[in-house]
């Protein structure tokens, strides 16, 4: 099995929750997503962000508004829309619940049960 591959999925599991929660500070462009992103030591390419972005969009979590910008073309920012708000909401919960069972299986004393205390159901 190959750790970088798993290492790679749990941070997958948690990066739209981790995004939403950046967009959920106040507007944010997506290079500043990125820049939070990397200053908490997950990285994400912009490759990454901007079809997840889109996605949650269309699926109505975040609206976005456009910025000119002196250096270049306009800027997309994006923020949370009320629906998005609850979606996260949603999502914080989930995150707490699960963060807690692992914390728990992860930190408890392994306890080993002697074989003799092991019901032997083949008899």
């Amino acid at each position: 099995m190959d750790i970088q591959n798993t290492q790679s999925q749990m941070r997958k599991g948690v990066l739209e929750f981790c995004i939403l929660s950046i967009i959920k500070q106040g507007e944010v462009y997506p290079s500043d997503i990125v820049d939070k992103m990397k200053g908490a030591n997950l990285q994400i390419l912009e490759g990454t962000l901007y079809p997840l972005l889109t996605r949650l969009k269309n699926a109505g979590y975040l609206t976005y508004r456009w910025v000119e910008s002196n250096s270049g073309p306009p800027r997309k920012y994006f923020l949370m829309t009320d629906q998005g708000l609850q979606f996260y909401a949603e999502l914080e919960r989930t995150w707490k619940e699960l963060a807690e069972a692992v914390q728990k299986l992860t930190t408890q004393e392994n306890e080993t049960v002697p074989s003799e205390q092991i019901p032997n159901n083949n008899q």
